[in-house]
């Protein structure tokens, strides 16, 4: 009997325990925490309409204006240039550049020429007994010929019967037949066309050259070309003679240029316009890197954002008594950080920085951009505690 009591009493002890603690923790009271409210600190421009140039930016590489690939005409070996026919080797206009061994040549062309001079010998007997008015021009014209001189010009026909008599006995013939030669041989030595740089050389003195072979390739070093791709929507705003401001990869030069052509087609793949930019320099070099700031036209009452202030539905954020509200804006043109858009009125405060988490009817508080003193010193200071709502 006595262990049964003990044991009644432990279990009243116990469900008297758990039910105690039930009750103490039904009673307790949760302190609710107050809800916040957090205000970013934005910052903000004032609109001001007025003219925006819109600039195209564009890259390319440099190239000659003025270049030449050498192909060789004649075949030969190469025996002569005015200086080392080397890379780099720079020569003056009218100077050789090959000359091409032409030995056996020249002397196929001076036997032509001693054919045609016999032929015009053996007729003026026959000029003196039936054209005895003609015989003194023809005369002179054998006096004055030089075997080892170009062929001078045949002398003019004072007559239909000349010139038959001329033709028939085949002079004029023999006479182009000549001067035939005398042009090819003069492919034989190629010169300079204008002062500038060899900036390829595929052959040295001694080589073979054959017909149609690529012998080096010379550019005039003091003008050069850049071509650009520029979308077609901006085509018809460009025009000759604008200017271009260039500068190159690092940005640490800049160069002044102008539009100097355009092309009238339209790359079916790209749908882009090649235009071509003109520069000089002393410092450009053959394949520089180079990009191209291009003034196309300037916007009327407009203004320039940056782009991540738009969003997908042509929406920017302006600022009204500390609360966002959304403003439908007009882009007129897209650059790779700034867009030019219409439709802001004169005076509207618009965000100039994005906002993580904006939304229309957020309160804010308004910092200008423009004044530095106002900025806050970090981004942790950007956000400030209210009190409680």
């Amino acid at each position: 009997m006595r262990k049964i009591i003990l044991y009644a009493l432990g279990v009243l002890l116990l469900a008297g325990g758990v039910f105690g603690a039930k009750f103490i923790i039904d009673s307790k009271e949760v302190p609710q925490s107050a809800p916040t409210k957090t205000i970013k600190t934005v910052f903000v421009d004032t609109v001001q309409n007025a003219r925006v140039p819109i600039i195209i930016p564009a890259n390319g590489n440099l190239l000659a204006k003025r270049r030449v690939e050498l192909y060789a005409e004649v075949q030969g070996v190469f025996d002569y240039s005015a200086k080392a026919f080397r890379t780099g080797q720079a020569y003056k206009k009218g100077q050789t550049l090959i000359r091409i061994d032409a030995l056996e040549y020249k002397a196929s062309v001076q036997s032509a020429k001693s054919d045609l001079y016999n032929q015009i010998t053996a007729i003026m007997p026959d000029l003196r007994l039936d054209f005895p008015e003609i015989y003194p021009k023809w005369q002179t014209y054998l006096n004055a010929f030089d075997i080892k001189q170009p062929v001078p010009p045949l002398p003019e026909y004072d007559s239909e019967k000349e010139r038959f008599f001329i033709n028939g006995r085949g002079i004029n013939t023999a006479y182009y037949n000549v001067k035939n030669l005398e042009e090819r041989l003069l492919k034989y030595n190629i010169t300079a066309p204008f002062d500038g740089v060899l900036i390829q050389a595929l052959v040295t003195e001694g080589t073979l050259i054959r017909s149609g072979m690529m012998l080096g390739e010379f550019i005039d070093p003091e003008v050069y070309e850049l071509q650009v791709a520029i979308a077609k929507e901006y085509a018809d705003l460009l025009r000759e003679g604008e200017s271009v401001s260039l500068t190159n990869k690092a940005g640490t030069q800049r160069y002044s240029g102008k539009v100097n052509r355009i092309n009238a087609s339209i790359d079916q793949a790209t749908q882009t316009v090649s235009v071509f930019i003109e520069v000089k320099d002393p410092s450009l070099k053959e394949g520089m890197y180079l990009k191209a700031l291009i003034e196309a036209k300037k916007e009327e009452n407009a203004i320039s954002i940056d782009r991540s202030l738009v969003d997908d539905e042509d929406n920017i954020f302006v600022v009204k008594d500390t609360i966002l509200r959304r403003l439908k804006v007009n882009p007129v043109y897209f650059s790779d950080e700034q867009v030019v858009v219409k439709g802001v009125p004169d005076g509207e405060l618009i965000l100039a920085r994005q906002v993580p988490g904006a939304y229309s009817g957020m309160r804010v508080e308004v910092v200008s951009e423009n004044n530095p003193e106002n900025q806050p010193q970090d981004d942790s200071k950007a956000e400030k505690e209210s009190i409680q709502e």
